[in-house]
């Protein structure tokens, strides 16, 4: 029988039940109390050695502790969606427990401290718990930045179900390069925490306990600068490989600098120009702050998805109700109420500085810093998407004006574009100002902005006597940037106009929403390139394909009459795709639906096998290795790809097999395909089920839109099993499926017994079956196409046919990643899962 060492709390009713204080060490319950004082709620993360492994993950709140229990702990990876069960309210004083819970009691097994500090709700905790979704940031001494958990169970489940991971923003990691759960396996009580930080990577978080106590003794006794100059930094060829430097993100944002004086808060460009009128909302929280006087400098930005927009913050600034999503991220301190800090050593200016914002609003933020070597930094920032980082010697002054003390390292774009204009130089005539640029879309010309950095006088020179004879009356652009977005636009009578026939390369920043090009920089003349094929490229730039020349016939004939698509639209979709596809093809056997009518036609039909109709580049396969069966057939170069689609075929299947190991599939996919009256949050969510599972029983899975009404997950296998073991694993695991959670899935297929359901089919997984392959068109009304996806985008997704024909190659000029990378190298054995699906 359980007792209490203190009287009853109804909120820990369930946890006093579970235990015999008379024999288990863990605390009882008392009176609430808070761990870390007036204002802060504590957050702790306990290592639990009990039958399993596992860490219990717990949030103060009202007087309690908030705990799941998280299998496989917690993770810096935002890919990564660790199951985290909603178990019973902790006292608040459980938050300290170390111990061994006795044999026979409730959790019996040994509990450390693995990690604890303080969590900050983003919203009203209570609605999120009621909700199912409670986003927060932590700041710990392992763990740091913006979390979410999210529910993922239905009230009639046994269990309540969440998911912990964590949210993109400057802490995210990917899991190959950081595992913090093998990385800082000790206990941050029992264990000296200069021991566990040694043992950390150290870009995990800002270095705690590691810097010397705030020395502010170079400060010098002085009034307020009326004015301040702000400090610039150089910009690096290469980066430092020596010395000690502070490493921040260099957010895309407006540098803003701050004055105070006697509460009076005022907002200064780095120009000079007064900006306190646009941001009332910062002035105020600013105001705020526990100083009477003193300069801050900073940046403004806007986060989107957790990284810095610059598109965004143009608008926010432009629109009253948007300008409270800027944020101001305060990276130095350079005078506060009578002393002058601008000779004191930076580290010492950023601590105080970081002490001043401990409270302030959310608006006000201190700029934090890497302490690991700027290559990994800068990697991993140039993987965010982010614009590169900020280096700063640790121990040097504030000086104004353009220093080798601040670096700036960017990671840049680089591509051709056409040159479409030129501005004057100064208004005069004989030098080039600035260049303006373009890039065709489907032969369409785009504005794609200007350059005016990047050339000498005598380049200027050159360029302008290059550009004179060519100079025509109008402006060549069939689409034109949004005006009202270019910020210092050249005034309209200082355009001339050119024919659009001399390409530039070009450096730069980032492509803005309305698809212009950001800090710029001209590099040279392309005079090898012709204007015509110029288009707009995505990511880091590549060297053009050249795809075979296939001249296509009857290339006007309609193939979907629903959208207008033809066959050369067709043709040329598989000729912009066929680098991501082909992986997906080659050397699978292929089931193929052509249609020589078009898709409304009434004459689809599959091909599997060589016919008379021949497709020239198509592999043939020797007939022994499918007896009784015609020679199976593969698609596995470019040219076979556009024979087969210059011979109308729409939909290209394959097996979950290559010739190679025809009878060991090396993958499962399950197809899930709503029943009438589904609606999509509920694939979404039969999706994300599915993957939990599949986590459960040790595999991952990777997630793809069918291009028709659903979704497809899919395993990848180590080729080792028959396609009959492989069958009935899938079999079996969707038959689970269905009897867990009968509500939303079916395990068999007919319109009446997926009523209102997700049919998961399974019988993908036998011998012969295809499924349609990864980019491939289908033959339905819209010509939707099947496209990898992250799991991070499934939250976004609006249908299976999100991207078609028409819009898909469009979309993937834009991504930097293969959400598909690691699909590859990820050889999964089902030996375990199969047992525990019994």
């Amino acid at each position: 029988m359980a007792s209490s060492r203190t009287s009853m709390s109804p909120r820990l009713s369930r946890y006093q039940k579970k235990r015999d204080f008379t024999v288990t060490p863990e605390p009882g319950t008392s009176p609430a109390s808070e761990l870390r004082g007036k204002g802060d709620l504590g957050f702790v993360v306990q290592k639990h050695w009990a039958s399993r492994l596992h860490y219990d993950f717990r949030l103060e709140h009202d007087g309690v502790l908030l705990s799941w229990a998280v299998p496989k702990g917690p993770c810096y990876d935002p890919k990564e969606k660790r199951m985290a069960v909603h178990v019973e309210d902790h006292p608040v004083e459980y938050a300290a427990f170390e111990g061994t819970i006795p044999p026979k009691q409730y959790g019996a097994g040994t509990v450390i401290v693995w990690d604890r500090g303080i969590w900050e709700p983003i919203g009203d905790v209570s609605k999120g718990i009621e909700a199912g979704k409670l986003v927060f940031r932590l700041h710990g001494e392992k763990l740091a930045g913006l979390w979410e958990l999210v529910r993922i169970s239905k009230p009639v489940d046994k269990q309540d179900q969440w998911m912990l991971f964590k949210k993109r923003d400057e802490w995210a990691r990917p899991l190959a390069e950081y595992d913090v759960i093998k990385a800082l396996p000790d206990s941050v009580i029992s264990k000296p925490l200069g021991l566990a930080e040694d043992r950390e990577p150290r870009s995990a978080r800002p270095r705690r306990g590691a810097e010397p106590e705030v020395d502010l003794s170079s400060a010098v006794r002085s009034p307020l600068p009326a004015k301040l100059e702000p400090q610039l930094a150089t910009l690096a060829t290469s980066l430092p490989t020596s010395g000690d430097w502070i490493i921040e993100n260099k957010l895309d944002g407006y540098r803003l600098l701050t004055r105070i004086d006697k509460g009076r808060v005022r907002l200064y460009t780095r120009g000079g120009h007064d900006w306190t009128a646009k941001f009332p909302a910062l002035v105020a929280e600013i105001g705020a702050l526990p100083l009477s006087s003193g300069w801050f400098d900073g940046e403004i930005a806007v986060l989107k998805d957790g990284l810095p927009n610059f598109s965004s913050l143009q608008d926010a600034i432009d629109d009253a109700r948007a300008n409270e999503d800027i944020v101001y991220f305060l990276f130095d301190l350079m005078y506060l109420d009578g002393n002058d800090l601008r000779k004191v050593p930076l580290w010492a200016r950023r601590a105080r500085l970081k002490s001043l914002l401990e409270n302030s609003g959310e608006r006000l933020r201190f700029s934090p810093d890497f302490d690991a070597p700027p290559a990994q930094v800068f990697e991993a920032a140039a993987g965010l998407g982010l614009e590169g980082l900020m280096l700063k010697r640790r121990a040097a002054p504030y000086e104004s004006g353009r220093t080798q003390s601040w670096l700036k390292a960017k990671a840049r774009l680089r591509q051709e574009l056409v040159i479409c204009g030129f501005t004057a130089r100064g208004g005069k005539s004989g030098e080039v100002g600035s260049l303006l640029l373009g890039y065709y879309v489907r032969d369409k010309l785009h504005d794609a902005g200007s350059v005016g950095t990047g050339w000498d006088s005598r380049t200027a020179h050159d360029l302008w006597h290059r550009l004179i004879p060519l100079e025509v009356g109008s402006g060549p652009f069939d689409v034109q940037v949004k005006k009202q977005r270019r910020w210092g636009r050249r005034a309209p009578r200082s355009e001339r106009w050119v024919r659009p026939v001399l390409v530039a390369e070009i450096e730069f920043s980032e492509w803005t929403a309305d698809g212009a090009i950001r800090q710029a920089s001209f590099k040279g003349l392309r005079l090898d390139k012709p204007a015509a094929s110029i288009v707009r490229e995505g990511g880091k730039t590549q060297a053009p394909e050249r795809l075979p020349q296939l001249k296509i016939t009857h290339p006007e004939r309609i193939v979907d009459p629903s959208t207008g698509i033809t066959k050369a639209d067709l043709v040329r979709y598989y000729a912009s795709v066929a680098k991501w596809m082909l992986p997906h093809l080659k050397d699978r056997p292929v089931a193929m639906v052509r249609a020589p009518s078009g898709i409304a036609g009434g004459e689809l039909f599959f091909q599997k096998h060589a016919e008379r109709t021949g497709m020239p580049g198509l592999t043939a396969h020797d007939r022994d290795l499918w007896p009784k069966h015609p020679p199976l057939l593969s698609v596995d170069t470019v040219d076979a790809l556009l024979s087969a689609a210059q011979m109308n075929v729409v939909e290209f299947h394959t097996w979950n097999s290559t010739v190679r190991k025809l009878t060991q599939p090396d993958r499962v996919i399950l197809d899930l395909d709503p029943g009438e009256g589904v609606k999509w949050a509920h694939v979404r969510e039969a999706a994300l089920l599915v993957r939990v599972l599949l986590s459960e029983l040790g595999l991952r899975a990777w997630l793809k839109t069918s291009g028709g009404k659903g979704l497809h997950v899919v395993v990848p296998l180590t080729s080792r099993l028959e396609y009959s073991a492989v069958k009935s694993f899938s079999q079996a695991f969707v038959r689970h499926l269905a009897k867990t959670i009968p509500e939303r899935f079916s395990a068999v297929s007919g319109p009446s017994n997926r009523l209102g359901k997700v049919y998961v089919d399974y019988l993908r997984n036998g011998k012969g079956q295809t499924t349609a392959a990864a980019f491939s068109a289908r033959a339905r009304p819209g010509m939707g196409v099947s496209m990898p996806v992250s799991w991070e985008q499934l939250s976004d997704l609006k249908s299976g046919a999100q991207w078609n024909v028409q819009t898909a190659r469009e979309y993937l000029s834009f991504q930097s990643e293969d959400p598909w990378a690691d699909y590859w190298s990820c050889g999964q054995s089902l030996a375990a899962a199969i047992k525990g699906l019994r």
